[in-house]
């Protein structure tokens, strides 16, 4: 059978084990031939202990959450098995071994021929699971008894006892042996979810901790086939109850001993194993994405592939994906809390990616993975159901168990990358090197634009950016884009304040009446009120709440971006004005005016606002010669002591038909002289 694992496992014998324990580890090893399937474990124990706590009481119990079972998979299987059915299987198999002749050892690895094709942890709490849940029918039955005719009927034709009290300490015996069984299969399991293919492990810690491993799951085995026994034995215990229940009750108490001798000794090399798995995972992770790589499958294998063969599901299909899917394109990993992020900025991040116009073009290069983290070292219950109901509605790609991600790649994403809670996007390229540890504000900036999204475009994306009216409002919607094709004077404006909104509309009006061309968009307040949904009841608005929610992600995206560049208010104008207006008083109002051909805005404030508007039949001359912003800048705000002295070169082919008009300075914004330079 397995002829090679046999031969390779005679130096795993521990030193201290004796003649017969390695005649039974050779034995259980030529009846292991696991075939690649991968069972969820994890997820079936914790359905085990459920039902045994279930089925300890008598009252009613109503679960805080639902127990899932239907996400508990078998994968690898060619004929793909159902789970209940693999348990039922194994059920029957036990009754008939016990019906039969022959001592318990030779029945219990008469189970391990059913068992052969699984993993050791696999194996463990399969044969749990078989118990539980017959054990639960069992209780089941009997907790319905007293109220339900049905269960009476069912009670008196298996020849139940109606009485339970006399078999107390069997009771109590059976669940100590249960729990014990348990804290073993969790151990295993613990073992088993250690990346043994990409780390090597100390050769002797590992072939002892897996000799230990052997020997308890042979254990575990023999101890389940006791316990069936019990249950079946019961119509003959009601006869007896009192010497019957006493040795059944030791027998169960004398295995809890044993199992849990065995437990603590491999929970101790479980330990061993895990640290020095968790230090060399550590230190092959920090310099992991910073190697030169073929692809980027050994990066992506590394971080979320260790504990099963298809780690990622495409959350819009649901369907189960490997890293092959993921070759040869930039990958962003989003990182974030099981509730991911509010349900404005997960539509506004939906918006600039999936829904982008541009996305279209890219969407075969890049792909974004969901990676959610618990907010400590266990998941909680509500977390599960965020993440399983997220998870099932996004756009992306998403980590299918996150659970299973190690706890060394969690904290390397925590050292590494900076990971505090907050939301962050690290770009991985085709090669699986970090080329941004964090672009969400870039992605919520420009959307595709940024493509390939790594630290660089971003510098190159700011080098030439101004705080433009388009910049401010870019790809927040159709309408204002279409507005901006045709170079119309746009009016951002905002307050949570209804009588200034609506004295400054009157302004306003009194302007487009008089011949100006502006259109009016109001972005309510950075501190969103209640207040801001009254206001947009009363004036025209183009923009939906969630929109308007978005401008601000926008802009608050704009000056983390600034920061993180290392730019300051005081060297840079661009985070100077986001500041400005993150700080604003929201009760006192605000505007910034601009157009679609212009770099340039001018934002006034409160009082200065209805000042400007106030001095409109003073400026309005200038509006058609010079334009509406410069002329309100020229008007508004005081003359420059002297000259910039600033000086541009412009090309006579770019300007030919603009000779006669007005060239502004980018740096300080007003009119430039004109000179004629002949070569």
């Amino acid at each position: 059978m397995n002829m090679k694992l046999l031969k390779g496992h005679k130096v795993s014998l521990c030193s201290h084990s004796t003649t017969e324990e390695d005649i039974l580890i050779r034995k259980l090893l030529l009846m292991h031939d696991p075939d690649g399937r991968w069972l969820d474990s994890e997820l079936l124990l914790h359905a085990v202990e459920k039902i045994m706590l279930y089925a300890s009481t008598s009252e009613v119990v109503v679960p805080k959450s639902k127990n899932n079972i239907s996400n508990i998979e078998v994968i690898g299987l060619s004929s793909q098995e159902p789970l209940g059915y693999t348990i039922k299987r194994i059920s029957c198999k036990i009754l008939c071994i016990l019906s039969g002749e022959g001592d318990l050892h030779s029945r219990t690895m008469g189970l391990f021929d059913l068992l052969e094709n699984y993993r050791w942890d696999a194996k463990v709490v399969l044969v749990l699971a078989a118990f539980a849940t017959r054990y639960g029918e069992f209780c089941l039955l009997m907790q319905l008894y007293p109220h339900n005719p049905l269960a009476a009927l069912l009670a008196k034709l298996k020849q139940l006892p109606s009485d339970l009290w006399p078999l107390k300490p069997l009771f109590k015996a059976l669940s100590l042996l249960m729990k014990t069984m348990v804290d073993v299969a969790n151990c295993i399991i613990q073992f088993e979810a250690l990346p043994h293919s990409d780390i090597q492990l100390d050769h002797e810690a590992l072939l002892v901790t897996k000799s230990h491993i052997y020997l308890a799951v042979y254990w575990v085995t023999r101890s389940t086939l006791t316990c069936f026994s019990q249950i079946t034995d019961f119509r003959i215990m009601k006869q007896k109850y009192s010497d019957s229940t006493v040795i059944a009750a030791w027998e169960l108490s004398s295995l809890a001993c044993r199992l849990n001798r065995i437990c603590c000794v491999l929970r101790q090399q479980v330990d061993l194993c895990h640290q020095e798995m968790e230090r060399k995972m550590h230190e092959k992770l920090l310099n992991l994405f910073y190697e030169n790589h073929l692809d980027n499958q050994e990066v992506l294998r590394m971080l979320f592939a260790l504990k099963g063969d298809l780690p990622f599901k495409d959350c819009s299909s649901h369907a189960k994906l490997g890293v092959s899917a993921l070759k040869n394109k930039i990958v962003m990993l989003l990182i974030s809390k099981p509730e991911l992020l509010t349900f404005e900025e997960l539509h506004s991040l939906v918006q600039q990616t999936f829904d982008h116009p541009l996305n279209d073009k890219l969407e075969d290069s890049y792909k974004i993975v969901w990676v959610p983290l618990p907010s400590s070292d266990t998941w909680t219950e509500a977390e599960e159901t965020s993440f399983n109901f997220q998870s099932n509605s996004l756009p992306w790609y998403s980590v299918r168990k996150p659970r299973l991600i190690g706890s060394a790649v969690v904290k390397n994403i925590q050292e590494q990358w900076n990971y505090k809670g907050e939301p962050l996007i690290v770009v991985l390229d085709s090669n699986g090197k970090v080329t941004h540890s964090n672009a969400f504000d870039m992605v919520m900036i420009w959307g595709p634009k940024a493509y390939p999204f790594s630290a660089s475009k971003e510098a190159e994306l700011w080098k030439d950016e101004k705080l433009a009216m388009q910049l401010m409002v870019d790809d927040i919607d159709p309408l204002l884009a279409h507005w901006f094709e045709e170079g119309r004077n746009l009016c951002i404006y905002g307050s949570d304040n209804i009588e200034w909104v609506q004295e400054f509309n009157a302004k306003m009006e009194e302007l487009k009446q008089a011949g100006v061309q502006l259109e009016m968009v109001y972005v309510g307040c950075s501190n969103f009120s209640e207040h801001v949904k009254d206001i947009m009841s009363t004036i025209p608005c183009p923009l939906s709440i969630p929109k308007l929610h978005f401008f601000w992600l926008r802009i608050r995206s704009m000056r983390r971006s600034k920061l993180r560049l290392g730019k300051t208010s005081s060297s840079d104008y661009v985070l100077e004005e986001l500041v400005a207006l993150l700080d604003i008083n929201d009760n006192k109002g605000w505007a910034v005016i601009g157009s679609g051909t212009s770099k340039y805005s001018i934002k006034l404030q409160g009082s200065q606002i209805m000042e400007c508007l106030n001095k409109f039949p003073e400026w309005k001359e200038n509006v058609e010669k010079l334009g509406l912003i410069p002329t309100i800048r020229i008007a508004f705000e005081p003359p420059l002591a002297r000259p910039c002295n600033h000086s541009y070169e412009v090309p006579f082919a770019q300007v030919e038909g603009l000779v006669e008009g007005t060239v502004f300075c980018e740096i300080c914004k007003y009119p430039m002289k004109k000179f004629v330079v002949y070569e």
